[in-house]
């Protein structure tokens, strides 16, 4: 039985989510559009997510499209208007790198003509 922790959108996003082109691949999701999880809440027990999903859906807080489930391995998958497709994390972009030492203060600049 996996355990999976409930990532919900933010409510103002699930229309592009809904009417949003379907792609292949794995989804890249920003955590900055979902609510964490509600501690308050037990995870949902289940052996897939379809299951999840099933268990969910008579009670006061069902999965809607665009919601994740996070199971305990880490694996995440999003709940989309054709079923539970795989999903990733986005990941910040680095920053680069400087090459040299930054340039100190006691450098005189050149003159300018």
């Amino acid at each position: 039985m996996q355990t999976y922790r409930i990532h919900r959108l933010r409510d103002h996003l699930r229309n592009q989510v809904r009417f949003g082109p379907h792609v292949s691949g794995t989804a890249t999701v920003k955590s900055r559009d979902y609510h964490p999880p509600d501690l308050e809440q037990d995870p949902v027990e289940a052996e897939t997510p379809y299951a999840a999903f099933f268990a969910l859906r008579d009670t006061a807080t069902p999965l809607e499209v665009g919601d994740l489930l996070e199971a305990g391995d880490g694996s995440l998958r999003i709940f989309k208007f054709v079923g539970f497709e795989e999903a990733q994390w986005a990941l910040p972009e680095q920053k680069p790198v400087m090459a040299g030492p930054p340039p100190s203060g006691d450098e005189q600049s050149p003159a300018l003509p």
